[in-house]
């Protein structure tokens, strides 16, 4: 079903199906008055890029609309904290929010699907994923049934491993140690000993100064650097295979959704589709020059060992097991693209892969 046949059609039973008992949002039927929406995002202001994309695709909402459609942007906190976005968009306390699903997987592992799941898709791989491949109707199928329809609106790319006071010489030097990492990667750490905390990100730096964790990831450099995460843990490790494409989304309260006018509903459809490429397109002009001034500023690059990699493979062939069992919608979304990343992986081998790994031995 294309997005605009579920917005027109599936709307109104996603509704009646699991949005029942939601105050609805006070919004105008008519595209001649002026609406108003809250935005709740789970960042901070100082994360200038992930707060950057709430404030973009409100104000290209007004822009579309000629202001007669306006999204106020509300950092973490301000609303509500920032791992309660989800909630407070199910109950109809807002409008929208701007997050990253995998913080909700409390609430049923398959909110990871709407963000990444560990040695996933890239974020090239996951956008297909989400647009031609299927993936947009099985999520929002799930959605749905919290009285959530979810807009896929920016990706960080592929992130960092993290940040430790120590270095990781094998699987040997994980038992114990307090890791603050989001979405699925916790929980694959946590069957090599990791003690795995999911933490917002403006308490991350003051957990680490204070040691309630020994290490943490959060994004990329881009965003890290303004975290000052360097300041305390200088061991910076590669690759984030828990996150290689972390999406974010719009999650909008369905009943909200569906009282707007139509041209309302395109205008925010055409916005986060524009902020899904904005992000992206920020970070990965960000993130060299962040990189650089972190390495001179004395942080100490590494590779994760080859025996750590193939531990935490491993240690998420058994989880995905185990989430898949736990959650029909998990597995669903988790079979349907795996076998989607199966012929991804062929293809980037044969030319993206290709190139890459020939550029990355030439002197520019």
């Amino acid at each position: 079903m294309s997005r605009r046949e579920f917005l027109t059609k599936g709307g109104a039973a996603a509704v009646a199906a699991g949005a029942a008992a939601l105050s609805a949002p006070a919004v105008a039927q008519t595209a001649s008055d002026v609406v108003r929406w809250r935005m709740a995002s789970s960042f901070p202001k100082s994360v200038e890029i992930l707060f950057g994309t709430a404030e973009f695709i409100a104000r290209r909402v007004g822009q579309l609309t000629g202001g007669k459609f306006q999204i106020s942007t509300h950092a973490a906190g301000e609303i509500v904290p920032p791992l309660q976005v989800l909630d407070a968009v199910e109950k109809g306390t807002i409008e929208c929010g701007h997050t990253a699903p995998y913080y909700f997987i409390g609430k049923d592992p398959a909110w990871a699907m709407g963000t990444c799941i560990p040695f996933g898709l890239n974020s090239r791989q996951y956008n297909a994923w989400w647009v031609h491949g299927g993936g947009e109707k099985l999520f929002n199928d799930f959605t749905r049934e919290a009285g959530v329809v979810s807009f896929l609106a920016g990706n960080t790319g592929s992130q960092m491993g993290g940040w430790f006071k120590k270095e990781i010489k094998g699987v040997a030097d994980l038992k114990g140690l307090k890791f603050r990492t989001g979405g699925m990667g916790g929980q694959v750490l946590t069957k090599l000993g990791v003690v795995a905390q999911q933490l917002p990100a403006g308490e991350i730096y003051s957990a680490l100064e204070k040691g309630t964790i020994d290490a943490a990831e959060f994004t990329v450099p881009a965003d890290d650097e303004r975290l000052n995460l360097n300041k305390i843990a200088k061991f910076y490790y590669y690759p984030g295979w828990n996150e290689g494409g972390a999406a974010l989304s719009l999650q909008v309260n369905a009943k909200a959704l569906e009282a707007l006018p139509e041209a309302y509903r395109f205008a925010l459809q055409a916005a986060t589709a524009e902020a899904n490429t904005w992000m992206q397109s920020r970070y990965d002009a960000s993130n060299p020059a962040a990189l650089k001034r972190l390495v001179q500023g004395g942080a100490v690059l590494k590779a994760y060992p080859p025996a750590v990699m193939d531990a935490c493979f491993k240690a998420n062939q058994e989880l995905m097991g185990e989430a898949s069992a736990k959650s029909p919608a998990f597995k669903r979304m988790y079979e349907h693209m795996v076998a989607f990343q199966r012929d991804q992986v062929a293809w980037f081998r044969v030319a993206e892969g290709q190139f890459d790994n020939f550029m990355s031995r030439q002197k520019l």
